[in-house]
């Protein structure tokens, strides 16, 4: 081993199986590699990582969520590749030091997220979530009237990788979809008409569906806030898979409990995890996954 290499060392926090340790120690070359993710953590989108007492004052690159006070405490760390997409806690000033490079997963979960926001929308559409919670009570009761999606319109608040199979997937049955998105010169597959986000105001009263996968920023912030979600039709549905907060949750829940929206179905809450004595939680509206 050179003395490049006697230098650098990757910390590999993923829950890999062995053939998945395999492909890194290939793709790495030479370069020293510890594995300390945890496999039995697989298939888990909330997987713990943590670089051992040992090799944080070796480790120079680290792939995994760690706590962002850990990356203080490997002082050679030049390198932090996120499982996640969101990279906001890492970005507060003292956090990383100057110089280190930060990268995320970007595209890794674009169809599988997708997938599951549309499977959330079908649920609330076709009052699914309902049944399923009258099955312990072993009784069946009318939910109400189902939705169809043929013919309806999909507001994509935020038409990234996410968003953008999203879009496509509402195409696939007879949805027409608007985009919004800060640069309009970007195209995003599945999106029929795109606007800024100085639009917001304007096209929401067409949403049937509001689809939201937006980061973390002070602009997103209550983006669909008390104002904004009282614009809305009664049937409307908002889905959100980016950040809870994007979404101010108190007014949320009044919409739901008055009935002025017909459900939404949440990936992500603020706050995260949503306390116990939210009223979300006991919403027959509101689909929680």
């Amino acid at each position: 081993m050179g003395i490049w290499n006697d230098r650098k060392l990757i910390v590999n926090c993923l829950p890999l199986t062995e053939s998945e340790r395999a492909q890194f120690i290939r793709a790495a070359k030479d370069m020293p590699q510890e594995f300390v993710g945890d496999s039995t953590q697989r298939g888990s989108m909330s997987w713990t990582a943590a670089v051992p007492e040992e090799l944080k004052a070796k480790a120079t690159a680290v792939i995994g969520n760690i706590a962002p006070e850990e990356c203080a405490q490997c002082p050679k760390l030049e390198w932090l590749q996120t499982w996640s997409a969101g990279v906001d806690k890492y970005q507060r000033p003292g956090i990383l030091q100057p110089g280190s490079m930060l990268t995320n997963a970007t595209g890794a979960y674009g169809q599988s997220v997708s997938e599951h926001m549309f499977a959330m929308m079908w649920a609330i559409m076709k009052n699914l979530h309902i049944y399923a919670a009258s099955n312990p009570n072993a009784m069946w009761q009318d939910a109400g009237r189902a939705i169809s999606p043929n013919g309806k319109t999909a507001l994509v608040i935020g038409t990234g990788d996410i968003g953008s199979h999203f879009a496509r997937l509402c195409k696939n049955v007879g949805m027409t979809t608007i985009g919004i998105r800060r640069n309009l010169a970007v195209e995003a597959p599945g999106v029929d008409h795109m606007v800024g986000f100085d639009s917001l105001d304007d096209v929401l009263q067409y949403a049937d569906v509001i689809a939201m996968s937006v980061p973390s920023t002070p602009a997103t912030r209550h983006l669909l806030n008390a104002e904004r979600i009282a614009s809305l039709k009664p049937d409307a549905i908002i889905i959100n898979a980016g950040r809870g907060n994007a979404i101010e949750s108190q007014a949320l829940a009044d919409a739901l409990a008055e009935g002025r929206i017909h459900g939404a179905a949440l990936d992500v809450t603020e706050p995260e995890p949503l306390p116990a004595d939210s009223p979300l939680w006991c919403e027959p509206k509101c689909l929680i996954i």
